[in-house]
């Protein structure tokens, strides 16, 4: 499993704040030259690193005169404003010394959900890549909203992993693995290797460090490993003082494994990251058909509709256990479907139009939720 790290022709590198940068005195340059040493000697060796670094927040905090991280929005905007161009500007000092160029590309979520925008940033990742650049890759914070952002950094690497068809990545933290408990406790233990969800079953998973300059914490991790695993490229889970270590394949952190072959982008992040606005009740034979079967959710198993949404729309999709067995984007509204319950597509068309004679949920736009899911 790590020699898959060792070996991997292109990686990305995530590291969070909290490894960057304190509280106090905003970047800590002595971590960021340790860091983008052991990316330097990495890249001597023929190999290709993106980097999706946080800190721009937190940089741009003391400069503004704030101590500790905002909680709204504009504010978070205006520090990501100011810091932005401080870690780039850092970053820019210490690849010098190796003669290396970092370039900056600034992402926001509509820019990997939308196929037009990420083809675009696929082609300008590659093309950097190609151009002999390290691309430093970080949430568009000054511009992002709520309604529509990653929510964490840790997500959009392991997207990025996906849309720069990296061989892995690695996720840089403050703490060294993931343990069976708080890392402090004599109790606690590092756990290894994960082969799968169910290896951490049990498992206290820790939220934000004490740092303070961070935002998402062991969680949001190890959600970021699990879904980089779940879309065929390998993850381990390191702190950012062993990052060289794990670059060697040596046995550091916590490795995860494949579970699943690769996906598509939009489907990645429509089981793992999109917002969903309510749902579908479908009935027995609807179930097998989209889960067995791979097919489209057509009207004739649709038995009901719970909260409000628009057509384009992300809702899930339940059985008549209430459980959720897959998620999609909908053609039709919460204020359309119940009329159409029940219905044959020609029956709608005929009844109700055709722009009606159409699938509830097309299946290039679904993905199936359920442990039980096909492989």
């Amino acid at each position: 499993m790590r020699a898959d790290i060792a070996g991997a022709k292109r990686i990305v590198i995530k590291v969070g704040s909290s490894s960057l940068t304190t509280i106090d005195g905003g970047l800590d340059e002595s971590r960021l030259i340790a860091l983008t040493d052991a990316i330097a000697a990495h890249r001597a060796g023929g190999r290709e690193v993106v980097l999706v670094s946080s800190g721009a927040i937190a940089a741009g905090l003391e400069p503004v005169g704030l101590r500790r991280r905002p909680r709204d929005l504009a504010t978070q905007q205006a520090a990501a404003g100011v810091g932005q161009s401080l870690l780039m500007a850092a970053y820019t000092r210490a690849l010098g010394r190796y003669d290396l160029v970092p370039s900056q590309v600034l992402l926001s979520a509509d820019d990997l959900i939308r196929r037009t925008r990420y083809k675009n940033a696929q082609r300008a990742i590659d093309r950097l890549l190609t151009l002999g650049t390290l691309p430093i890759v970080n949430e568009n914070d000054a511009v992002a909203t709520e309604e529509i952002r990653f929510g964490d950094n840790d997500r959009l690497a392991a997207l990025v992993a996906h849309l720069s068809h990296a061989d892995a990545l690695v996720l840089l933290s403050d703490v060294d693995a993931l343990y069976t408990g708080p890392p402090n406790l004599e109790t606690s233990s590092r756990i290894d290797h994960v082969a799968g969800p169910d290896d951490l079953g049990g498992v206290a998973i820790g939220g934000v460090g004490t740092a303070g300059t961070g935002t998402g914490g062991m969680a949001t991790k190890v959600d970021a490993a699990l879904m980089v695993t779940d879309s065929g490229i390998p993850a381990v889970l390191t702190s950012a003082d062993r990052v060289a270590e794990v670059l060697a394949g040596d046995s550091v952190g916590t490795s995860f494994s494949v579970t699943h072959r690769r996906r598509g982008t939009r489907l990645l992040w429509l089981r793992h990251l999109a917002k969903t606005f309510g749902s579908v009740t479908i009935d027995d034979g609807a179930e097998a058909a989209v889960r067995s079967r791979g097919t489209s959710l057509l009207a004739a198993g649709v038995v009901g509709v719970d909260g409000e949404f628009e057509a384009g729309d992300p809702v899930e999709i339940r059985n008549l256990r209430g459980e959720t067995v897959a998620r999609g984007m909908t053609n039709f509204s919460s204020a359309e479907l119940p009329m159409m319950f029940g219905l044959t597509t020609e029956e709608l068309g005929t009844r109700l139009g055709s722009d009606y004679r159409k699938e509830v949920i097309h299946r290039n736009d679904l993905v199936l939720t359920h442990v039980s899911e096909r492989s």
